[in-house]
């Protein structure tokens, strides 16, 4: 029985990283101004905002914890 599918044994997965080469050859070269890298991250500046953010984030819950139960009571 033949079987159906390409000649020589070569299967599909086989091929993918070809194509996805090719592909990465044809791209079109980016338009426009070369923007310069970004400039490093400070990390000790980042994890300080951070867990600022993170403060600020649990003081509001608090907050509006704080305003629903003072809501519960009322209706109470």
């Amino acid at each position: 029985m033949a079987s159906i599918g390409r000649r020589g044994g070569a299967s599909a997965c086989e091929d993918e990283p070809r194509r996805e080469e090719r592909a990465e050859q044809q791209a079109p070269a980016p338009q426009g101004p070369v923007l310069p890298p970004p400039p490093p991250v400070d990390y000790g500046v980042f994890m300080q905002g951070l867990v600022q953010a993170m403060q600020t984030q649990a003081h509001t819950q608090t907050a509006l914890q704080a305003q629903l139960e003072a809501h519960v009571r009322q209706i109470k």
